[in-house]
């Protein structure tokens, strides 16, 4: 899950990167709203955070700009703003949560967690997969009849996406751009998701030949 914070205080921002590091995020930190625009457009992010009062572009700008182009991931403000008609303006920009500062970072991480199991998994606490075969989309763990599987961080980020996108082929450009961001060659690529295959039932990843892998729900 790869994560875009715009914060301009270096202590929080900080605070809330190695945080969210530690429990398995990937996150890309920025001070300032223009930079945080022009690295949506380089990176695939999964979720955005966001102080509004920053240099460049606000934070209430940078969305409106994103949902004007047609971007749809969720938002979640972080401000120190608090009236009324801050929280009005953050949710009628698109924004799925709005949390005062200061906050705890265990808080923030139930947010987050909560924002993207009722976006990307329409608020289902588990997802079956296959007879016996359950994925855990608060804890972002896959059981086997109770059974925890063993995954590598890799093979977690590539049944991650395969899962946001269900119903939809993801070609190996796609796992490149979310997973890694930068060029890697296809057949490693390749190499991690069938060895990610192996370790589930033959019928859960399906490969359509030549376009990519597709998980059917």
């Amino acid at each position: 899950m790869r994560v875009l914070l715009l914060e301009d205080e270096y202590t929080l921002r900080i605070s809330i990167e190695e945080f969210l590091e530690n429990i398995g995020y990937e996150v890309d930190g920025f001070r300032d709203g223009e930079d945080a625009y022009d690295a949506f457009y380089s990176q695939q992010y999964d979720i955005l955070l966001l102080d509004v009062n920053v240099p460049g572009m606000s934070g209430f700008e940078l969305l409106k700009r994103l949902r004007d182009e047609g971007q749809k991931a969720p938002a979640i403000y972080l401000s120190a703003r608090t009236q009324m008609s801050d929280l009005e303006e953050g949710y009628n920009l698109g924004c799925c949560d709005y949390i005062r500062k200061p906050f705890d970072l265990t808080e923030l991480q139930f947010r987050i967690t909560q924002a993207c199991k009722s976006f990307y998994y329409h608020n289902e606490n588990e997802l079956r997969l296959a007879e016996g075969l359950v994925y855990d989309t608060e804890q972002f763990t896959l059981k086997k009849d109770d059974k925890n599987i063993e995954l590598s961080k890799t093979e977690k980020e590539i049944l991650g996406v395969l899962l946001r996108h269900h119903d939809q082929v993801v070609s190996v450009g796609m796992f490149q751009d979310e997973i890694w961001g930068e060029y890697v060659d296809p057949a490693n690529i390749r190499v991690q998701i069938n060895n990610l295959r192996k370790k589930l039932p033959k019928e859960v990843i399906k490969n359509r030949r030549g376009l990519g892998y597709i998980i059917e729900r």
